[in-house]
């Protein structure tokens, strides 16, 4: 028996990708396979932490048994990570699968079960982790009346991405602005060879948003940075567990603009250096009370 389907594949993000350029960054963009069709996002430079927000709409996907073996054992996606190259193929970076979640046009577009909440989905080259995806998973069954059954989908619109949709309201995290400071007390080296004589440079990206930080002195071989203070305002979600890592590059700057990696590393979790300013009113309550 043939059942038709959409499916709706909704990318939001992923974090801690693989590095595939020598810059210690990647241009990662994902493929989404599902039956016999499959569709990409958008291509993101230069970052481990792409921020995609962009809805993939599968129409007419024609599947084929009896419909409650469908509704409890979709077939699987497969999502492939890749590193856009200018020159030649794009670079296999890693790879996943998701189950949707199903709905069939006799039952209720609403909770729980709908519209579903983004989940991390574990990203593996070979047999090591190489990152993770956020992302959602729908399977809407086209009924009798045509794809004007089908749950709307509920903006919000942007019109400078032209074709490509975002992620609904409902599913794409509530963001709060954030201010991302970070104060670099020292950093040293003992790589005589690359850092004598030149200066050593540590940028750091929150998600998708880099900052870099002021350039250390080459003063000695082993040269440091003291009280160095960066800042950047960033849109993160409200959520603490939906956090993109910080990224820490540290690279060496060299003349007409060039600049060669020495080193990084990731702070998986921001949770602890959070700082929300205690309230004002609740304070003056008190004091009156």
């Amino acid at each position: 028996e043939k059942q038709v389907f959409q499916l709706r594949a909704h990318m939001y993000q992923a974090r801690s990708l693989f590095a595939a350029d020598s810059s210690g960054l990647s241009d990662p963009f994902a493929r989404v396979f599902f039956i016999s069709q499959s569709q990409c996002t958008e291509v993101l430079n230069e970052t481990l932490c792409p921020t995609w927000d962009q809805l993939l709409v599968f129409d007419n996907v024609e599947l084929y048994g009896e419909a409650h073996e469908m509704r409890d054992d979709p077939p699987i996606i497969v999502i492939e990570i890749y590193d856009q190259d200018t020159v030649g193929k794009a670079d296999f970076m890693g790879r996943t699968f998701a189950k949707p979640v199903v709905k069939m046009s006799d039952e209720q577009y609403c909770p729980p079960r709908f519209p579903p909440q983004l989940e991390y989905y574990q990203i593996y080259r070979g047999n090591s982790t190489a990152g993770d995806l956020l992302a959602a998973f729908e399977l809407l069954q086209i009924g009798p009346g045509g794809k004007s059954d089908l749950p709307p989908i509920d903006g919000p619109t942007d019109v400078d991405r032209g074709p490509i949709l975002p992620v609904p309201l409902g599913i794409r995290p509530v963001l709060s602005k954030y201010r991302v400071e970070v104060t670099s007390l020292e950093h040293r080296t003992s790589m005589f060879s690359i850092l004598w004589g030149r200066r050593a440079c540590p940028w750091g990206f929150a998600g998708q948003e880099g900052f870099p930080s002021c350039l250390s002195k080459h003063q000695s071989r082993r040269p440091t940075a003291r009280n160095q203070h960066t800042f950047a305002s960033q849109d993160l979600p409200e959520n603490e567990l939906l956090h993109p890592p910080l990224n820490i590059r540290v690279v060496d700057c060299r003349a007409f603009g060039r600049y060669t990696l020495v080193g990084s590393h990731a702070v998986s979790s921001l949770r602890k250096f959070i700082y929300r300013p205690p309230d004002k009113k609740a304070q003056h309550w008190n004091m009156t009370g």
